[in-house]
């Protein structure tokens, strides 16, 4: 290697370095506003039970994103400001997440329901504001209108047909950030770690304990299985460990299952159950799903059971929504027990289902689910008169007749 040489005379004048004859370097960036923007769809139904609610009381839609905040439309029937003395309906959009100095544009249209078009629209989009975007200080602030509309000519009007109001809101959120020069750019592909350990699984590579399953014999990984499932561990390597851990077996839980599960810990996604039933029945998936979510509960694997439980919500039906909400019960799935119980409590259900065996089933395994059952029937058919008494006269926001806030119950 050769020796760096350092000069220490001065330079003569006839010989300046190379940097003190070159143009300064420059460099650019750029600065970029701009828009993220959506729209959300409220419908305010039974309109007239919601006049009275009282001044400042209002009817709130569901919460919606854009441009990574929670929104919310407020409508107030009886108006905002006690010195209209309700005399104007407000409606105003407001900030529902934690946010400071959110700035955004908005744009709220009252639909024309006649079909003529002849909504009524105030934007900020489309036109110069001298000001420039609303900013909006903290979560719960809000923009809109105080006088949106003369109750009594909004009662008359194209806007309210059958009792009911559309309203459109659309919500940009301004967002600045600045772009400097790109000098390369790489691809990076996803994450194909499952794909890894799925090849390991089925290369048989490594194994070092096996499952016995209803006869059938299951090669794994102790260290895979311990790092995926608590349940695992503590069989495996804690201190209550199997004493024989070379060959494992496995109690009360049919081969097709076992294997599903040792799919989901190595691949991180489900298998393909209808290859896995070798049906191609709605049924059959579905009783799979059932024994692949107990399985999830019994080594602990959340995730899993938390698929399982949301493909059952797709596919409840009638021969087989009894055994379930018994699965349900069970093992502690309560969305998925709500889905059942408003699925049986319908009074074109009820009768089909109590002919079924999944029905018998679940009266010997959780005959405490058939009160809760009864009581959602009861509340169910409540509802129904009541919505046959006043038709479309409801609020379908989460208040109760006298506009007043109340925690619906499943």
């Amino acid at each position: 290697m050769g020796k760096i040489l350092r000069e220490t005379g001065k330079p003569s004048s006839s010989s300046a370095s190379p940097s003190s004859s070159s143009a300064p370097a420059t460099t650019s960036s750029t600065s970029i506003t701009e828009t993220v923007r959506g729209s959300h769809h409220f419908k305010i139904t039974g309109y007239s039970l919601s006049k009275g609610i009282g001044i400042g009381k209002y009817v709130a839609s569901d919460t919606f994103s854009v441009g990574g905040y929670d929104w919310a439309i407020y409508f107030y029937p009886d108006g905002k400001s006690v010195e209209d003395n309700a005399t104007y309906v407000s409606l105003f959009i407001a900030l529902a997440s934690d946010g400071t100095d959110v700035r955004a544009l908005f744009e709220l249209t009252l639909l024309d329901q006649s079909g003529k078009e002849r909504h009524k629209v105030h934007s900020h989009f489309e036109r110069t504001l001298e000001s420039g975007p609303y900013t909006l200080k903290y979560r719960g602030s809000m923009w809109g209108y105080k006088r949106f509309f003369k109750r009594t000519a909004l009662e008359t009007s194209d806007y309210l047909k059958d009792d009911c109001l559309s309203v459109n809101c659309s919500v940009g959120v301004v967002r600045s950030h600045t772009e400097g020069p790109r000098i390369y750019s790489i691809g990076i592909p996803p994450s194909n770690i499952g794909e890894h350990f799925g090849q390991l699984l089925e290369s048989g590579r490594g194994t070092d304990v096996s499952f016995e399953v209803d006869g059938e014999i299951f090669a794994a990984h102790k260290l895979v299985l311990a790092a995926r499932s608590p349940v695992f561990r503590a069989q495996l390597f804690g201190p209550m460990k199997d004493q024989n851990t070379h060959c494992i077996k496995v109690e009360d839980m049919e081969a097709p299952v076992f294997k599903a599960s040792l799919h989901y810990m190595y691949w991180d996604t489900l298998p393909d159950l209808h290859e896995l039933t070798g049906l191609n029945t709605k049924w059959a998936t579905t009783l799979m799903a059932q024994h692949l979510l107990a399985a999830a509960d019994r080594y602990a694997l959340e995730r899993l059971r938390l698929m399982c439980e949301a493909s059952l919500c797709e596919d409840v039906a009638i021969n087989t929504v009894a055994t379930t909400l018994a699965l349900a019960e069970q093992h502690h799935c309560f969305q998925l027990k709500a889905v059942c119980l408003k699925f049986i409590a319908t009074s074109e259900n009820l009768r089909a289902v109590m002919q079924t065996d999944g029905f018998d089933y679940l009266k010997e395994s959780c005959p405490s689910v058939l009160t809760e059952l009864l009581e959602y029937v009861a509340r169910f058919t409540e509802h129904s008169d009541f919505m046959f008494k006043h038709r479309n006269d409801v609020l379908l926001d989460g208040s109760d007749i006298n506009g007043r806030r109340v925690k619906q119950r499943l």
